[in-house]
């Protein structure tokens, strides 16, 4: 069976962060293993506290699980700190996996801010040029590329400039324009948009993360980058569509939506 290590924060409410990676990775048929960044008091409403994980357990956990298990390919979510930053980037640069997945998560869908202002350039620094591709939405490009995004023409141009930092393909999520949620996909050479439809739900919590988690499990899978990102948002697009109207704010998208109407569980 082919593997995926996500590197991430913890939700403690299942939506996002590490829970919702090992989902991802489970419905979309390769091993799941996890490396903890942070552990956070969350629930669909807010991000009550965050506590960071020392560095060195955070350096052992992603020695541990090399150093014992082939890793197809690695995702990675929620780096709080320079410091965490720098940690995971030497370790990776130890192991050299094949393919990196960054989602570089900023803020949560309550609003909390999950990156510390002054890890963001020790991201750009040290993670995005490991990376094979990033997956950021409009307000993250927007703080990587320091430009506003406002228009489909401004995707292409925060593309490019998202290349530059030293990603070798970025998906650039559009979500946060108004109409459809159309994606951009630019390797380098050719740009490619993934239509979407705009689905009416407020539970699109851990979206960002269950959508890298699908590519990064599609490319340990063997699938081109391009067709991981195609079947990862055809997967996300379902599990929006079937969300869970679970607590009273962003509920969680249905990781399992497919697998559940197969087994006929409701």
């Amino acid at each position: 069976m082919k593997t995926a290590l996500t590197i991430a924060g913890s939700d403690s409410g299942g939506g996002a962060g590490i829970q919702a990676d090992l989902k991802a990775f489970s419905a979309n048929g390769v091993f799941g293993m996890s490396v903890i960044t942070a552990v956070t008091a969350q629930n669909t409403q807010e991000v009550r506290s965050v506590q960071n994980i020392d560095n060195r357990i955070i350096r052992e956990q992603i020695e541990a699980v090399f150093d014992d298990i082939p890793v197809d390919a690695v995702k990675i979510g929620m780096l709080s700190s320079p410091a965490t930053v720098e940690t995971v980037a030497q370790a990776l640069k130890k192991y050299q996996p094949n393919q990196i997945v960054l989602d570089p998560v900023m803020v949560s869908k309550g609003g909390h801010h999950l990156l510390q202002d002054e890890a963001i350039q020790s991201l750009i620094e040290h993670m995005i040029p490991l990376s094979t591709m990033i997956t950021p939405n409009i307000p993250e490009a927007e703080v990587l590329v320091k430009r506003k995004i406002d228009t489909e023409e401004d995707m292409l141009t925060a593309s490019k400039a998202l290349l530059e930092l030293g990603a070798k393909m970025i998906l650039l999520k559009g979500g946060h324009l108004q109409g459809n949620p159309n994606d951009l996909f630019y390797d380098g050479q050719y740009f490619h948009w993934l239509h979407g439809e705009r689905i009416e739900t407020k539970n699109t919590h851990g979206t960002g993360c269950t959508l890298s988690s699908a590519i990064a499990a599609n490319l340990a899978k063997g699938h081109s980058m391009f067709e991981a990102v195609k079947l990862a948002k055809q997967y996300i697009s379902i599990a929006i569509k079937h969300s869970l109207d679970l607590g009273h704010g962003h509920g969680p998208t249905h990781h399992f939506y497919e697998l559940y109407e197969k087994a006929n569980l409701k």
